[in-house]
């Protein structure tokens, strides 16, 4: 039985995580999020819902100890949050981080979908996302980055990965797929201990039109 620390519960990603944790396994999972009422308990025999912001080291510190795995599903000043889980997880010497961030993070996105990335975000945002990856990188955590493509709330679960140094592929990826490898990391450390993985659907290489309109774009 593995206990299980998820940060950012309210996120999408995270609430199917959660779901199938425990429909598929016998972990503990204490959920992390500032406003508690936003999410219903599931199994109260098995999970633990703790208020409260990521940024407060003092209630992180304490909601790690004893746990396995972190898998963190969050936005925000995310060098802030980097710096915070690091230090946390070394005081209570827990090692294996789940981290999600999007697609560009080394510029490994080919245009047109790099630019349109890196201008929809904006690019102080990227740049705050490459900080807090290379605080996670020069860790000794046994962390494992994962680089999502544009998501979407597709039940599908086929997916493709790229690794760090290689260049990204697609443009969209379900949730659902996200989901699944997430569990698989969690289930099979040993194979992403300190990996970067880009993450997307197969054959979406050129879905970039079909995004824009969807999600509109900053070059308009």
């Amino acid at each position: 039985m593995k206990n299980i620390l998820i940060l950012g519960a309210n996120g999408r990603v995270a609430k199917i995580v959660e779901q199938r944790l425990l429909d598929e396994s016998d972990a503990q999972l204490t959920l992390v999020l500032r406003k508690s009422n936003r999410l219903k308990i599931i199994n109260n025999d098995r999970e633990k819902v703790v208020e409260g912001d990521v940024t407060d080291s003092k209630l992180l510190t304490s909601v790690m100890a004893k746990q396995d795995v972190v898998y963190a599903n969050l936005a925000g000043d995310m060098k802030l949050l980097a710096e915070v889980i690091v230090k946390s997880m070394d005081t209570n010497q827990l090692k294996q981080l789940i981290w999600i961030t999007g697609s560009g993070l080394y510029h490994e996105t080919p245009d047109p979908f790099g630019s349109w990335v890196e201008n929809t975000v904006g690019h102080a945002a990227k740049e705050d996302t490459r900080k807090a990856a290379k605080i996670i990188e020069e860790s000794d955590l046994q962390y494992t980055i994962i680089r999502a493509a544009v998501m979407i709330d597709d039940n599908d679960i086929d997916y493709e990965l790229t690794q760090k140094g290689e260049l990204f592929k697609g443009t969209l990826v379900s949730r659902s797929s996200i989901a699944d490898l997430i569990l698989n990391i969690i289930d099979k450390p040993s194979l992403y201990i300190r990996k970067s993985l880009g993450i997307s659907k197969p054959g979406t290489d050129g879905d970039l039109p079909q995004i824009i309109s969807r999600y509109g774009s900053k070059n308009n």
